[in-house]
């Protein structure tokens, strides 16, 4: 079986690419994040003519996952046990006479929230894991918070969202060690200094922080295995590429997409592929493709 996963950077805009990446390559079962839509919006008639089925969790212009598979699709669920959520706070009343009803000034977007509002209940779950047994390996497509800032309140969601996740897989495990499980997709997190272009340009702000690497390793921790780079463990290979300051052909890239492996999972790789080529030409996504062959279960 061939799995991939692709952070898409918006699938309605993408969805020729990604058609022709899936027949191109091969691939049996695409994990895929930021679709950037609504489920309606989903284009679910290009992938069923290509011989795919979809399940997909998105409300909004942001985030979204989804997995694509033509080996079958099965127990579907849109969050993992324990998953945060997250609403941007409120900022507390002015006390300088400002009137409260004034318009605030404009804060920078953020690809990766929605707008704030108070809620009396607790914070919505994000569309950014999803999960489906697919020829009978039980694949998480998973798009972890960016953070945005040391100190800022996604930072903190970010590594509880992590640290949720990793209980839950810690949890799979324990039920059947001999589980298969993948966990993959765009963790948002730089591993090690060789993981990124320049390790300065990245001093003091998110992805490198102690806290989210050791969240990261936690996984191993729990009994996955890192398998993307337990076969390509060459430094300074990259998945993704800003579109600012001609960052791609620079090669001025990150790691950040990755796929942890149960043991099962883990001993059916035979071989992981980083198709750099899908970052080239028109309307390219910022990451591309990380690709896994599993050999048939003993």
């Amino acid at each position: 079986m061939r799995l991939a996963t692709w952070n898409v950077n918006s699938v309605r805009a993408r969805v020729d690419r990604v058609i022709a990446f899936l027949e191109r390559s091969g691939t049996d079962v695409l994990a895929i994040q930021e679709t950037k839509c609504r489920d309606e919006q989903f284009p679910h008639a290009a992938f069923e003519a290509a011989g795919y089925q979809v399940a997909h969790t998105g409300h909004s212009a942001w985030n979204g996952v989804a997995i694509a598979s033509r080996v079958g699709i099965a127990d579907v669920e849109t969050s993992f046990p324990g998953q945060p959520g997250f609403v941007k706070p409120v900022a507390p009343a002015p006390t300088d006479g400002t009137p409260a009803d004034a318009p605030a000034e404009a804060p920078d977007a953020t690809p990766d929230e929605g707008p704030a509002t108070l809620l009396d209940v607790p914070p919505p779950v994000e569309a950014r894991a999803l999960g489906a047994t697919c020829g009978g390996v039980r694949v998480w497509s998973l798009y972890v918070p960016h953070g945005r800032a040391i100190g800022d309140p996604h930072y903190a969601y970010k590594l509880a969202w992590l640290g949720a996740l990793r209980d839950a897989a810690a949890g799979w495990l324990a039920d059947d060690p001999r589980t298969q499980v993948a966990l993959v997709g765009d963790w948002n997190v730089i591993p090690l200094d060789t993981d990124v272009y320049d390790p300065a340009a990245f001093e003091g702000h998110t992805h490198v922080t102690p806290a989210e690497r050791e969240a990261f390793t936690a996984f191993a921790a729990a009994g996955y295995t890192e398998v993307t780079r337990e076969h390509l463990p060459a430094e300074h290979t990259y998945t993704y590429w800003d579109y600012q300051q001609l960052a791609f052909p620079r090669n001025k890239g990150l790691r950040i997409d990755f796929a942890y492996a149960s043991p099962a999972v883990r001993e059916r790789v035979t071989g992981v592929v980083i198709d750099r080529d899908e970052r080239k030409g028109k309307g390219a996504s910022d990451h591309v493709p990380v690709i896994l062959d599993l050999a048939d279960p003993a």
